[in-house]
């Protein structure tokens, strides 16, 4: 049995600093745009703007549990977690992605309750739109941080926080320009404008809807251990299709994934005469091929001799 190869340990520290910084920025950014969604909802009467600060307090939760869950996965294997904390990052996943799911059932019931009162009346558009416009550029910009962290560190929570904070560029633009044209509509005499705050309340709960339901199912992917994607495994079966010549079969390839670390473990059989140093050289050679292949993975392998196997 060869032992696993880890990630170095300058490596991990370095790269979970990245993360606390990424979801440390998604926590103040969040909580001044909610701050400045629900006063602007206060003083327009807009349930679309309503919408959008309760879409942000929703993102200011999700942001805190990013915080706490790369934090928390950082931390290195005790004797309570032996395979290491990866899987808070994917339990912060699933929380946030039913969150969302939330925050859809709060966006719907307020819009069809303010469809079924009639009261459609807007204040203060002009302040609306600022807000939106700034809310906007200001999630842009630090989603595209999230999602580069994300995708450099493999994190899970982190790419669930920019989903969150993605749908919310995409939201608040629509709500300013909604805001803008029913502006002109009621400027130009035409009251059934103002039917589109509602509308494009519900547009936006259909919006982040679907971004909802593709975190839930990663997320909870990795906590019941389903294995690497097809892409992934076709890479690891054409490595060790490489490397056939030097053993006579491999079986049991399992892998799977906790956060962004990924698991890989098979059984190799090797040439009856083949010492246990040449068996181990040759063991040591795969896993560093597989660990360059896929990063931030850790490998087992299983060691038997061809004449047993048979």
């Amino acid at each position: 049995m060869s032992k696993p190869v880890r990630p170095d340990p300058q490596t991990r520290a370095s790269t979970s600093e990245a993360k606390v910084k990424a979801a440390a920025i998604s926590v103040a950014s969040n909580l001044a745009l909610t701050a400045g969604k629900l006063a602007a909802a206060w003083a327009t009467h807009s349930v679309s703007i309503l919408s959008e600060a309760l879409h942000s307090g929703l993102d200011l939760i999700a942001s805190f549990l990013a915080l706490f869950a790369v934090r928390r996965s950082r931390e290195a294997a005790d004797s309570d977690h032996q395979f290491g904390h990866g899987k808070f990052e994917s339990i912060s996943g699933l929380i946030e992605g039913l969150l969302i799911f939330v925050v859809v059932g709060l966006i719907l019931w307020r819009s069809i309750a303010r469809m079924v009162s009639g009261e459609m009346e807007i204040h203060g558009t002009f302040l609306g739109i600022v807000v939106m416009a700034v809310a906007a550029v200001a999630n842009f910009f630090v989603s595209a941080i999230l999602f580069r962290v994300a995708r450099r560190t493999d994190s899970v929570a982190l790419e669930a926080d920019a989903w969150h904070l993605r749908t919310d560029v995409w939201t608040s633009a629509g709500v300013g320009a909604g805001l803008a044209a029913m502006a002109l509509g009621k400027r130009l005499g035409f009251s059934a404008a103002l039917y589109l705050d509602p509308l494009l309340a519900m547009a936006i709960a259909a919006v982040i809807l679907r971004a909802a339901w593709n975190i839930v199912q990663q997320s909870w992917g990795h906590l019941v251990d389903r294995s690497l994607p097809e892409e992934e495994l076709e890479m690891i079966r054409a490595l060790l299709q490489e490397h056939y010549p030097h053993y006579a079969e491999y079986h049991r390839l399992r892998t799977r994934k906790a956060g962004p670390q990924r698991y890989i473990d098979l059984h190799l059989v090797v040439s009856g005469s083949q010492t246990v140093a040449e068996a181990h050289a040759l063991c040591d050679h795969l896993e560093k091929d597989l660990t360059d292949l896929l990063p931030r993975c850790e490998v087992m392998i299983h060691v038997e001799p061809e004449d047993d196997h048979e």
